[in-house]
């Protein structure tokens, strides 16, 4: 394949992904959460811009503008002091207009922006809330809990073709306004409303091994980012973190207050998105709000610029189908042309497809494998092949521990595989080397003297 060839493909590729995304994306729920310092950005236009963009795509869109920045300084500017407990901020009860008019404030620049799109918002009172009370000894005051979401006015908005705008305001069944988390908000629109995705568009919202301790087998981009975690590796992340920050905090070492800042809000993000995802929400999303394209660039592109935290069933294992073959075909080439794998030809795949298992995410085959059985004590893993672009998220080790108790069930001795470039990885997966005059008879007169592949087996 020329450059030349492989550049038409990788466009091509690119433009089925948009196409597949709209299409199975199509009048889904997305709900964005906007930090406030975002909003009073230069990249807020930007935003904005493909916020419409996604809304004109054929996705429902719902916003929950962040007002904290804009509280904290109506409330100085006033001389009226506040405090804060577990994520809500306590403040006597004169200062409820005060945060009022700044929720709303914000809101309005949001409704505002859009209308230069073209785009038409509407700001609501769908939030009933109450007073959280008193906890533990603490009044918290002006702050409140969600406690019901009028989901039937929120879907007319929906289907007339508006944006919702809310407010981190609620308000009681007497009109009494409650400040509530716009984060908590969010994440509660989203399991509510069955969102497809939810996402959490902060400054610096980036997830990276320079700010995090990383749990054993976490995925990593090239450039030091998570780019996906599920509900079990999202709950390890959290549990490792919080544990790193007690250490820290327990041995008086300097942590610079930004910087902690920002893992603890980010920390906090996850949660949340760990907290929606076992509720039904099928995706959420940290993104960086100081990148330009971060939002269409995540829900249109492979695995888009941000970390995602994800349900078990977002991808999945299945048996290869004959209409997969293309696809299949189409992962494994870049393989071969490096001379990791050996050529198939679509004649061998539609002969064996039954030996092969897909990965398969949002309908798109993104990853293969193969098991052989030469005998009834060994079997050969071939052809394993994971898209490039989802090689950071694990799914090779899931596929090859997949294989192995698929062998483990029709009671297999040991699987081998034959490899050139990859023997590390194997190893790493619990293979040993192994002698080509350990392999079956069959198999052992297709081995190539000059390719030279080194056996490494597993016994079970």
């Amino acid at each position: 394949m020329t450059q030349a060839e492989k550049s038409i493909q990788e466009r091509a590729d690119s433009i089925r992904d948009v196409i597949r995304y709209i299409g199975r994306f199509n009048n889904a729920i997305v709900v964005i959460y906007i930090d406030d310092r975002i909003i009073d950005s230069p990249m807020f236009t930007s935003h904005i811009h493909d916020i419409g963009l996604i809304k004109q795509s054929g996705l429902k869109v719902l916003l929950v503008p962040g007002a904290h920045k804009r509280i904290d300084g109506i409330l100085s500017k006033n001389s009226i002091e506040w405090t804060s407990c577990n994520g809500s901020r306590i403040t006597s009860p004169q200062a409820m207009e005060l945060i009022k008019t700044a929720a709303f404030e914000v809101a309005n620049n949001v409704m505002t922006s859009l209308a230069g799109e073209h785009i038409t918002a509407v700001i609501g009172n769908w939030v009933r809330a109450r007073g959280k009370g008193v906890i533990n000894g603490i009044d918290f005051g002006t702050a409140g809990e969600i406690d019901k979401i009028d989901d039937l006015s929120l879907k007319t908005v929906l289907e007339d073709g508006f944006i919702p705008i809310f407010p981190c305001i609620g308000w009681s069944l007497n009109g009494k306004p409650y400040n509530i988390s716009s984060m908590q908000l969010a994440t509660q629109l989203a399991v509510h409303l069955k969102a497809d995705k939810l996402f959490f568009l902060v400054p610096d919202g980036e997830v990276t091994e320079k700010n995090f301790k990383l749990p054993e087998g976490i995925g990593l981009s090239p450039e030091g980012h998570v780019p996906a975690l599920n509900i079990e590796e999202a709950e390890e992340f959290i549990s490792v973190n919080e544990t790193e920050e007690k250490l820290k905090a327990s041995d008086k070492k300097i942590v610079f207050e930004k910087e902690n800042a920002l893992r603890k809000n980010i920390i906090s993000i996850l949660k949340l998105s760990k907290e929606a995802c076992k509720k039904g929400v099928a995706r959420a999303h940290i993104l960086n709000g100081s990148v330009d394209g971060t939002l269409p660039c995540e829900i249109f592109s492979n695995l888009g610029s941000g970390t995602m935290v994800y349900s078990s069933d977002y991808g999945k294992i299945r048996a290869m189908r004959r209409e997969d073959i293309s696809q299949v075909l189409s992962i494994i080439r870049p393989f071969v042309l490096d001379g990791i794998l050996l050529p198939r030809t679509e004649e061998q795949l539609e002969a064996s497809y039954s030996d092969y298992i897909v990965f398969e995410i949002d309908g798109a085959v993104r990853a293969c494998s193969a098991l052989h059985i030469y005998d009834r004590t060994q079997a050969e893993i071939a052809a394993v092949a994971v898209d490039k672009t989802f090689a950071h998220i694990g799914i090779g080790p899931k596929m090859i521990s997949y294989l192995i108790e698929k062998a483990k069930t029709i009671n297999l001795e040991s699987i081998f595989i034959l490899t050139t470039q990859t023997a590390d990885w194997f190893e790493s997966q619990g293979f040993k080397a192994d002698s080509v005059a350990s392999l079956p008879e069959k198999r052992r007169k297709m081995w190539n003297e000059k390719r030279g592949s080194k056996v490494f087996r597993l016994f079970l």
